[in-house]
């Protein structure tokens, strides 16, 4: 017998869009209904994405640093060879993952959203059936939110399974692969990638660009490149992949030259697809943007009362773009007059060293005799040389309007710069002017002194350069 459940609001999908926006309407007290069918409450983000990925690379940092300590010592320290049992560190991020999942299930408790663990399908745009261990259950809705999220891109020459695998496989290995082959040259696969050389495994990275991570301008990408080749990553650029038998891949290279690549796993990070598949989005009569669901910029699809947020939405196809949309559509089927308008949606890049990038880039103002920009290196930066990440080349940018200063943009590449994107977002969002930054007493010894000298330097007067 099917079950019958009416509800204010329905959100399909528990990542970090449909959870935060789950909380939201919870806390503005509509009666709120969330099906999780997916990865698990907190999506791919917290299950197999982000937070695992972010774990993973820690551990492989730990191991790298250890290493350093044996070969011939690191700061004075010498260490004994270290060992690593993969399936111990796994266990570890598992738990992490476990805390975090139980962590949102209260916080939906607490705000009293009604969670269902099944997979949904809709007959129409207010109606859909979730099936469950338990049985049917027939939903109807005021409002839906979509927020079914993203999956991996599978290559039908290179099929996941077996020996390979998804990003989601390479965050659950038992042991380290002796040699990793990486298709993609992206942020996942360069993430994942490097980890794994850090860890121990013989890396070699196929892209079809020229270049790796093509989305960022040649000179934050430069030094993740030069690490790269430090650390013996084998760069296939220019080049296609091919089949995958009998533990080698084959790849024809830039030159047109077919080539075996020996592999005992083969990483596919090609990019990702949102997830319109399998739960009757054709039946709900909203518009699409090629692949994405359209909405407009109150995250408002073509169907009426039928919001959509995340990476169904499109790119950035980025966590915490998805949460911020679940908020403003919670407060506006509450009735607050809201919009989702960001100055910028910053991004980073987990490899070594780290990447961030808000607003507009070099590429994006070339030619323009307009704006100003202005490098500072980490190399000039006393914080940077004591936690030894300010000799690999790293930098920050600022790009801003000649005539009234405002800052157009900020770009980052070193160790640790991810933990400065946050205030990159917060200055473009304030609509900052380098006066801001340069009046803005930076503490010492940071790595954001670099924003305050960049700064300083588009100003004309920077002082340690």
């Amino acid at each position: 017998m099917t079950q019958t459940l009416k509800t204010k609001v329905l959100i399909i999908g528990a990542g970090t869009g449909g959870y935060v926006a789950g909380i939201r309407c919870g806390q503005l007290g509509l009666d709120t209904v969330l099906v999780d069918g997916g990865d698990g409450l907190g999506g791919t983000c917290l299950n197999v994405g982000c937070i695992p990925s972010k774990a993973i690379i820690h551990a492989a940092g730990k191991f790298e640093t250890v290493t350093k300590a044996a070969g011939g010592g690191t700061l004075g320290i010498t260490a004994a060879a270290p060992a690593i049992d993969l399936s111990q560190t796994v266990e570890w991020k598992d738990g992490i993952v476990r805390k975090l999942n139980a962590g949102v299930a209260a916080l939906l408790k607490k705000a009293k959203v009604k969670v269902i663990k099944g997979w949904a399908e809709f007959a129409d745009a207010k109606t859909c059936v979730v099936k469950t261990d338990e049985g049917d259950i027939r939903i109807t809705a005021e409002h839906v939110i979509l927020a079914t999220g993203s999956e991996p891109v599978e290559l039908p020459f290179l099929p996941f399974g077996g020996d390979v695998i998804s990003s989601t496989e390479a965050l659950s290995l038992s042991e380290v692969p002796k040699k990793l082959v990486v298709v993609g040259g992206g942020y996942i696969g360069l993430e994942l990638g490097i980890a794994y050389r850090k860890l121990g495994a013989e890396v070699a990275i196929v892209e079809m660009a020229d270049r790796i991570l093509p989305l960022y301008d040649k000179a934050l990408t430069d030094p993740v490149a030069k690490w790269l080749e430090k650390h013996g990553v084998e760069l296939h650029l220019g080049a296609r992949a091919g089949g995958f038998g009998d533990g080698k891949l084959s790849i024809t290279t830039k030159d047109g030259e077919p080539l075996q690549l020996d592999a005992d796993k083969v990483l596919v990070t090609v990019g990702r697809r949102p997830r319109t598949q399998g739960w009757g989005l054709e039946n709900m009569g909203v518009a699409m943007a090629g692949p994405f669901v359209k909405i407009d910029q109150r995250c408002a699809t073509s169907m009426k009362n039928v919001w959509a947020v995340g990476d169904l939405t499109g790119e950035p196809m980025l966590a915490h773009k998805g949460s911020a949309q679940g908020e403003v559509v919670a407060e506006i089927i509450a009735g607050h007059d809201r919009i989702f308008d960001p100055v910028t949606i910053a991004a980073v890049c987990f490899t070594e060293p780290e990447i961030v990038s808000a607003g507009l880039g070099p590429n994006e103002v070339a030619g323009r005799d307009d704006v100003i920009q202005s490098v500072f290196p980490f190399a000039a930066i006393g914080r940077a040389l004591a936690i030894e990440a300010g000799e690999d080349g790293g930098f920050l940018r600022v790009i801003a309007n000649k005539g009234d200063h405002r800052i157009l943009g900020i770009q980052a590449v070193g160790q640790h710069v991810s933990e400065l994107s946050n205030s990159f977002a917060q200055m473009l969002e304030m609509g900052a002017v380098l006066e801001d930054v340069a009046g803005t007493i930076h503490v010492h010894p940071t790595l954001g002194e670099a924003f305050h000298e960049a700064s300083l330097r588009a100003l004309g007067h920077a002082i340690h350069i």
